[in-house]
């Protein structure tokens, strides 16, 4: 057998030497650490054929020990290389996930310490912290006090336990959305049953904003056959341009009409923290329920979402569950059993990694951060308007600006793309609004530098004149 196996202890088959757990602690961390100095000059994207990851990660199950370190390169070098890389300067692709690296060590701990934050029995310190980033949270989107939260895996998950609780606090009914709305929203309330003729996906104006006329016809019509309007949602951010629906008025018509309000800012949300954003995504703290992706722009690794219902116990209401082995683990008065607050029962202590960060860098920090990104797309705007190479088709919004290259098809786009993700030097979004081909770039990454920006565009319009030459 190999000097450098784990020696363990023959009571503990699974335990090692402490000796050799902070070797291999070491090793990881020392890695972890190259990637944040170093992954600006690796490839944003990397990708293996499925034959060639499956020869080096497969085989047959190991019957017997194996080398860590040796398995740990593999993970290192073959898995954690072949993916997107949303932490990149220049990943401009989708939303990127722009990891602090305080983050990543509240997610140490939480996975060292194997933390769970189901129960309050069963986590009173793990709860506490996700009740206090909660509450954080909830004061910085403007909603009131007594408003419910919890934290999920995503936005997907969040958006699906918002429409859960609206549903079951006010009844069945009929939801509007828009063509803008994030296809998971579609996704989701086909997965909690809602039946096809109760989703309406409407057009939006000529601005990709939820169209209040439009919305306020669809009512009337529904009204008039008999179906009982039920819920708005509405997008603080879209993903294809970064527009904001117009909330204020969406809740004022929810209001009149005596219907839900739903915002998804599951990346545009964290914007009120900055001037420039709080104008932008003005009338978010009236909605009756909201979705933000700390992964995004709080500046989290995967994976954390969080949805917040303004109505005491709504989420409670929808969600507690007390089998009768759960029943020494029931709340008492002021705990909390965050398992009662979303489908998840065991749940990892995802609230550890933002409350350290806000801790070690401050709102001040952040709200910097947050702002950077809105500059740099701005920036990106007028590097476009001032290369007769490209067209401008939707103007700095939240992070995102699109645009066209001058006679370039969907086709010529996608390939452009392409190039620059087999080239490693960045990643990009071609996307479609009212079927007509547009290149995206998403700049919410603060360590993006505006020489990034110009050499992505460069390289975008350098690759497209090779597809015509």
């Amino acid at each position: 057998m190999p000097d450098n196996l784990p020696i363990h202890d023959p009571a503990d088959p699974l335990g090692m030497a402490p000796d050799e757990r902070r070797r291999l602690a070491h090793w990881v961390v020392d890695r972890v650490l190259d990637h944040f100095e170093h992954s600006a000059e690796g490839p944003v994207i990397h990708e293996e054929t499925p034959h060639d990851l499956t020869s080096r990660l497969g085989g047959p199950p190991p019957e017997e020990p194996g080398d860590p370190v040796a398995a740990l390169s593999v993970l290192v070098d073959a898995v954690l290389r072949d993916m997107q890389h949303g932490d990149h300067p220049r990943y401009f692709a989708r939303v990127p996930s722009p990891s602090s690296f305080t983050g990543v060590l509240g997610d140490w701990l939480g996975t060292g310490f194997n933390a769970i934050a189901a129960s309050w029995a069963g986590g009173s310190g793990p709860a506490s912290v996700e009740l206090v980033v909660l509450d954080w949270l909830r004061q910085l989107l403007g909603l009131p006090e007594g408003s419910e939260g919890v934290l999920t895996s995503g936005g997907s998950l969040a958006n699906a336990t918002a429409l859960i609780a609206a549903r079951n606090r006010s009844g069945p009914g009929v939801a509007y959305l828009s063509d803008q709305t994030h296809s998971s929203l579609e996704r989701g309330l086909r997965a909690i049953g809602f039946p096809a003729e109760h989703v309406r996906v409407l057009p939006t104006d000529a601005s990709y904003r939820f169209n209040v006329d439009v919305l306020s016809d669809a009512i009337g019509l529904d009204r008039a056959s008999g179906l009982r309007p039920g819920f708005v949602v509405a997008t603080a951010g879209t993903t294809n341009t970064g527009a904001v629906d117009p909330l204020d008025a969406l809740a004022d018509v929810c209001a009149a009409e005596g219907m839900w309000l739903h915002v998804d800012g599951a990346y545009g949300a964290p914007a009120v923290l900055c001037d420039e954003g709080r104008a932008v995504v003005r009338g978010l703290e009236r909605s009756d329920s909201l979705v933000v992706d700390p992964h995004k722009w709080l500046f989290q690794p995967y994976d954390v979402g969080s949805v917040f219902v303004r109505h005491p116990r709504a989420l409670t209401e929808a969600f507690t569950m007390t089998p009768e082995y759960l029943t020494d683990a029931a709340e008492r008065l002021g705990e909390v059993d965050l398992r009662d607050r979303s489908l998840e029962l065991s749940r990892r202590a995802r609230g550890l990694k933002i409350w350290l960060t806000m801790r070690t860098h401050g709102l001040a920090r952040i709200r910097d951060a947050i702002a950077r990104g809105i500059h740099l797309a701005q920036y990106a705007e007028e590097a476009v308007r001032s290369d007769d190479r490209w067209e401008l088709v939707t103007p700095a919004q939240l992070g995102i600006v699109t645009f066209a290259g001058v006679g370039a098809t969907s086709a010529d786009h996608a390939a452009a793309a392409r190039e620059l993700a087999r080239d490693g030097f960045a990643a990009v979004t071609s996307t479609k609004l009212r079927e007509r081909s547009v290149l995206r770039l998403c700049t919410i990454n603060p360590r993006t530098t505006e020489e990034d920006i110009t050499s992505t565009l460069d390289r975008l319009a350098t690759a497209l004149s090779s597809l015509w030459s």
